[in-house]
């Protein structure tokens, strides 16, 4: 199986993304099913460090119709996809329905913590990674046991994630997701519009994969619905 992993971390590279960990779904756990239907025994994580799959996405956009909604989400599931029927695996989605548990599915494979914003902190990225889809199979795929990540934010005194944002969207208390909202799209939003979201920017770990401007632009353009 060491060599399909390779094959698939080889695969997934063509298009910017990588493998993010993995794990073995427990005999007692409710398992989705994978591709014959049968309960998948093992996930691998598929996902982004920094800005990497852009330049594919943008190359595969300008073939597709203006038009479409959630292209980001389309180019992941037929990239995927793809990876998923090479090697005898179910691709899903974070954005399927119904909602899978990604989150905790990636903190379990990586084993990494939210950062005050809720994006996971990894000790490398920082706040600048994403899981894109993940790949069920119903055989054991032996990996590599993670090791316990270092949680940059319990070494974070001054937290200026919790401190740019002109409306406070971001507290101890969650997200302020109207507020926020209100503000993207109002008047003053610029900034944050142009250049994306001002408390992840000023959270100071892995700034050498922090999305340019253009790809924090588009995201939060989807957040916002403009």
């Amino acid at each position: 199986m060491r060599d399909a992993i390779e094959s698939i971390v080889s695969s997934l590279a063509h298009n910017g993304l990588t493998l993010r960990g993995g794990f073995i779904f427990a005999d007692d756990e409710e398992a989705p099913s994978g591709p014959t239907g049968l309960s998948a025994k093992s996930a691998l994580l598929v996902g982004q460090a920094g800005a990497a799959p852009w330049p594919h996405f943008l190359r595969w956009r300008e073939r597709q119709p203006q038009t479409m909604t959630n292209p980001l989400d389309t180019w992941s599931r037929e990239v995927i996809g793809a990876v998923a029927k090479d090697f005898g695996a179910r691709a899903v989605s974070p954005s399927d329905r119904p909602y899978l548990p990604f989150q905790q599915w990636a903190m379990r494979a990586e084993k990494l913590k939210p950062s005050p914003l809720g994006i996971l902190m990894h000790p490398q990225y920082g706040l600048w990674h994403a899981y894109r889809g993940a790949l069920l199979f119903e055989d054991e795929i032996a990996l590599p046991e993670g090791r316990e990540a270092v949680h940059l934010c319990d070494a974070c005194v001054e937290k200026p994630c919790l401190k740019s944002c002109p409306v406070d969207a971001y507290s101890l208390d969650g997200f302020a997701y109207h507020a926020c909202l209100e503000h993207v799209r109002g008047a003053n939003g610029a900034p944050c519009r142009t250049g994306g979201c001002l408390d992840r920017n000023a959270c100071p770990y892995g700034m050498a994969y922090r999305y340019p401007p253009e790809v924090q632009a588009f995201h939060m353009a989807s957040f916002a619905g403009l």
